[in-house]
């Protein structure tokens, strides 16, 4: 491999992650994967919260906090005390990007807002994520359940009564929203030499992450309910019960619907006038649902998947985590990081570049255990020219 290979797109890139629990975290870990170098800063004693959120735990972590903090160094300030906030602005002053989501007004006690890090250096590029934003929602409490309920995805997911997501998915979405932020900022800074600031919240981050149903109500004022796992545009396109256990099947077109039919034996479906289109299907969805019911569910799920998987009709059995892994093995795409990197074997990094690929370099790291390599980079390199 060359040594262009060898470096990540984001080498030379100095990242303060004072960011905790799970969308800052998401964030910088994508950028430290990318070849940026992320220095954490954590509570001494205590850390990131997530460090306690278990079980499961492997090695004395959190499976939680090591999903989100590989590839970074660990520094154990006190940002309440004097020398903690010195470190901390002198690390600002030297950093590329400043990432932070405490509750808005919180970093200017330590010194450390936006105005007063462009103060310290007007090229740094400061991300600040809010669950409700900076302005009148400052003041509100915001972890993932709770944008999750007043946000409207609890809304239209599940059966019955309103349900959550089996991960917190609305932290996810703000990372990746923070991510494309930064790194457009960053093109910016390296453009024109201009840092400036990046806002993203929880709350809308998941209105503009739920396309379709938000945009039904903010051009059509239809206001969506939860209609389990079908689809409220898309016929037949849900979970159907097979002969062991459960089937998604979601046919996106006329022709794979007729093409369907075929394939199970149902000609007449095809041409029914009730059937006939998918905005017919979805009018009569509950009849539709009720006889393809009737068929699937006298096969296995893996004999659908080998008869209408070939013609082109996505569908599939519905997967555990164990198979989910599997099933991304057997296709090749290696979703653990690979072991000769000597890391723990966790979730690897989607993104594939072809000249600069994701690194693994570091395992999520033990509270504090950059503190002294860190802080003797700040006390000795006054002028902060010396790399890392």
């Amino acid at each position: 491999m060359t040594d262009e290979k060898r470096a990540g797109a984001l080498a030379g890139v100095v990242v303060a992650d004072f960011g905790r629990i799970l969308a800052a975290p998401y964030l910088t870990m994508m950028l430290a994967d990318l070849g940026a170098e992320v220095i954490k800063v954590e509570r001494p004693g205590a850390g990131d919260d997530t460090r306690g959120w278990g079980p499961p735990f492997v090695g004395g972590q959190a499976t939680y906090f090591q999903s989100v903090n590989r590839n970074k160094t660990s520094v154990a300030l006190d940002l309440r005390s004097a020398e903690g906030q010195r470190y901390a602005r002198e690390l600002v002053r030297r950093s590329d990007i400043v990432v932070e989501n405490f509750r808005p007004g919180t970093m200017a006690k330590f010194g450390l807002s936006y105005a007063e890090a462009q103060e310290l250096n007007p090229r740094v590029v400061y991300c600040s994520l809010s669950a409700f934003g900076a302005g009148i929602g400052a003041e509100l409490p915001g972890y993932d359940l709770l944008i999750q309920a007043a946000g409207g995805l609890m809304s239209i997911t599940g059966e019955g009564q309103p349900m959550k997501t089996g991960v917190a998915v609305v932290d996810v979405l703000a990372g990746l929203h923070a991510t494309v932020g930064v790194l457009a900022a960053l093109r910016h800074r390296d453009a024109t030499g201009e840092g400036q600031l990046v806002e993203v919240n929880l709350l809308s981050s998941l209105l503009a992450g739920l396309v379709n149903q938000s945009a039904a109500y903010a051009l059509a004022d239809v206001v969506p309910t939860r209609l389990g796992n079908r689809h409220p545009s898309i016929a037949p396109y849900e979970v159907f019960p097979s002969a062991d256990r459960p089937l998604a099947l979601a046919v996106g077109s006329d022709g794979q619907f007729a093409t369907l039919c075929r394939a199970i034996g149902a000609e007449q479906l095809a041409d029914d006038p009730r059937f006939v289109n998918n905005t017919m299907r979805v009018a009569n969805v509950e009849v539709l649902a009720a006889t393809l019911g009737d068929i699937l569910r006298t096969k296995p799920a893996a004999d659908w998947e080998a008869l209408l998987t070939p013609l082109g009709v996505p569908c599939g059995p519905v997967n555990d985590m164990a198979g989910a892994f599997a099933l991304a093995d057997r296709l090749g795409l290696r979703p653990r990081i690979p072991a000769d990197t000597g890391l723990p074997p966790l979730v690897a990094n989607p993104i594939t570049l072809s000249r600069n690929p994701v690194r693994y370099t570091a395992a999520p790291p033990e509270l504090g255990s950059g503190t002294d390599r860190i802080r003797a980079w700040l006390d000795a390199d006054p002028d902060g020219v010396n790399s890392l």
